[in-house]
């Protein structure tokens, strides 16, 4: 999961260099379809009932922030959004205490400070210095980030009752549907390559397929929690490999803020002292 989503910030920042960043999310959302088309069990019966909640998990789960993460990436380095996403956990903790109305430990508020700080170090030298961030991107990222974490809340009801193959299937065919007429309009200006080809498949079989999948199986059989542990790692993928292939420059701070947001993400697994 961290070596596929880690790379994914790469792989878009590959795809919009022929494609507009309309066609990201149609493209990766529906090669995400057929991965998933094909696993055993995910075409199992959804009731109607359930279909309201799927089409709003299928919007922000994977259509908007599939739409906001290429658009951050036209003035934000992939190193830096990957730097980025390493805040879901944090994130998490604040949407789920907001969600549920409990206030969280006071171990949880130390790691949602933590996480703010490495946040603000990773943005804030980035965007001054002028190439690698703006604050627009920033914030892009950041609702993507929001997105995830209410998609995983709405989505817990839902993950008692089906297995995680039957749920992704249905909420990767609604983001394909919701994206469909904006990313095929963006056919016309798409300058087709085997560089845009591959990693469209890549992103969408892999990162919106099956490590969704994954993703789905570890929150059903673990928890939110635990099942946050695979993106500690995805910043580090994504920062080696937008400077070893893209030849990103990453600030001191801003691997500094990196690493200050996963010792946040950290603190957020950990479970509450009891006195």
């Amino acid at each position: 999961m961290a070596l596929t989503w880690g790379s994914s910030f790469i792989l878009i920042d590959i795809i919009i260099r022929y494609a507009p960043t309309t066609f990201v999310p149609f493209g990766r959302s529906l090669f995400g379809m057929i991965a998933l088309f094909f696993v055993p069990g995910s075409r199992d019966h959804i009731a109607r009932e359930h279909r309201t909640r799927l089409w709003v998990l299928g919007l922000i789960w994977m259509a908007l922030p599939f739409f906001l993460f290429p658009i951050a990436e036209r003035t934000v380095a992939s190193s830096i959004a990957g730097m980025m996403n390493g805040a879901l956990p944090v994130v998490v903790i604040v949407v789920t205490s907001i969600w549920i109305r409990t206030k969280p430990s006071g171990q949880r508020i130390v790691a949602i400070l933590v996480g703010f700080i490495g946040i603000v170090l990773i943005a804030v030298p980035s965007i001054n210095d002028g190439t690698t961030a703006d604050v627009k991107g920033i914030f892009y990222l950041l609702a993507a980030l929001m997105c995830y974490a209410v998609a995983l809340n709405m989505a817990r009801p839902l993950q008692a009752i089906y297995s995680p193959a039957t749920l992704m299937l249905r909420v990767v065919l609604i983001s394909t549907v919701l994206s469909a007429p904006l990313g095929i309009i963006a056919l016309r200006s798409t300058r087709f390559s085997l560089a845009l080809f591959g990693s469209t498949v890549i992103l969408g079989a892999l990162g919106s397929g099956f490590a969704f999948l994954l993703f789905g199986t570890l929150l059903k059989r673990t928890g939110t929690v635990r099942a946050m542990i695979p993106t500690y790692f995805t910043p580090i993928v994504g920062t080696l490999l937008g400077v070893l292939f893209n030849g990103e420059k990453v600030l001191a701070l801003s691997l500094i803020g990196m690493l200050i947001v996963i010792f946040g993400a950290w603190l957020t697994s950990r479970p509450d002292s009891t006195t």
